[in-house]
């Protein structure tokens, strides 16, 4: 199978182009979250004053705070982002002439996409606006490790992979890890939340809470996010399942990475009891949800690169 190279180049550039232009929008958005107590109070002031418009002058629009022109700003450059990376895609794909999901790099590249592509969905409108910059710091790490530790050249993939399975399964699990990662953080600002409650102003976990939606919209946002991707997940270690009985015989064997892929998706099962059981609603429930991330991302990075197994397709020299 040919590897376009000049093709296999641009998808590179548009990676990195992606990754520089995301880390512009979290430039933005960081000075919008740190400014937007800043303009709240001069808006305070102005409305105090009334200072009285001078005779014969025009009355001019009210100038927007620099918070939500910061904010503006940085929702753009994050579209001009995400329609970068789902180019990188597209182009690894044609330049390879097979479905980009053969190593991790890839399957990192697709998950984080899905992950802002998700965000994009669910934070939207000023309410949630402070959010992204804390959506896009676990994305920003793993375009890094991606784009360093975990790249490969644009080649074949392995026999095993070449399967009509492979987009249908990968793309599934990808969707649903880049959907968790949106209610993960969810979860996490929730806890910071929780325990910072509204007034707090001492410390560093005290500035950051004031300036994030107050906690009961966190925790839906969790929930309606995780209970999405729960079912998508779900289907993927199915048809991972299925594959399986296709390539190797058996649907299941405890091969690590099903093994792992079952316990994250157990946990998931369990926040979404826990978010339905009266005493376990909040901030335990929270806690389940960020388990059940921190196991998808022992799946992603120990797993494939660190424990043999059936699944070792990680792509790396």
């Amino acid at each position: 199978m040919p590897v376009h190279e000049s093709i296999a180049s641009y998808s590179d550039l548009a990676f990195q182009s992606a990754f520089a232009v995301y880390l512009l929008a979290a430039v933005l958005l960081i000075a919008q979250y740190a400014t937007a107590r800043t303009s709240r109070v001069e808006e305070r002031e102005l409305v105090g004053a009334g200072a009285p418009m001078q005779p014969g002058r025009i009355a001019e629009e009210p100038r927007k705070p620099l918070a939500e022109r910061l904010g503006n700003m940085g929702a753009a450059v994050i579209v001009v982002g995400i329609a970068l990376q789902v180019t990188a895609i597209v182009l690894r794909g044609f330049a390879t002439e097979r479905f980009p999901l053969g190593n991790m790099y890839e399957f990192v590249t697709m998950a984080t996409t899905a992950a802002m592509l998700a965000a994009s969905v669910f934070l939207r409108g000023q309410k949630y606006r402070s959010m992204w910059v804390f959506v896009l710091v676990p994305v920003l790490i793993l375009m890094f490790l991606a784009g360093t530790v975990l790249y490969a050249d644009a080649a074949p993939v392995v026999p095993a992979l070449r399967s009509y399975w492979l987009p249908i399964h990968v793309t599934v699990v990808s969707v649903g890890s880049g959907i968790f990662l949106v209610a993960g953080v969810a979860s996490l600002l929730f806890l910071i939340r929780m325990h910072q409650p509204e007034g707090a102003e001492h410390g560093i976990l005290g500035a950051i809470a004031r300036r994030l939606p107050d906690a009961r919209a966190l925790d839906r946002l969790a929930y309606r996010t995780t209970i999405i991707g729960f079912p998508i997940f779900g289907c993927g270690v199915i048809l991972g399942a299925i594959w399986a009985e296709a390539a190797w015989g058996r649907f299941w064997g405890w091969d690590p990475k099903e093994t792992v892929s079952f316990i994250a998706w157990i946990i998931y099962a369990a926040y979404l009891h826990a978010r339905a059981t009266s005493g376990w609603r909040e901030t335990k429930a929270a806690w389940i949800n960020l388990a059940g991330f921190v196991a998808m991302l022992f799946n992603l990075f120990v797993i494939n690169i660190v424990v043999s197994g059936l699944h070792s397709y990680a792509g790396l020299n």
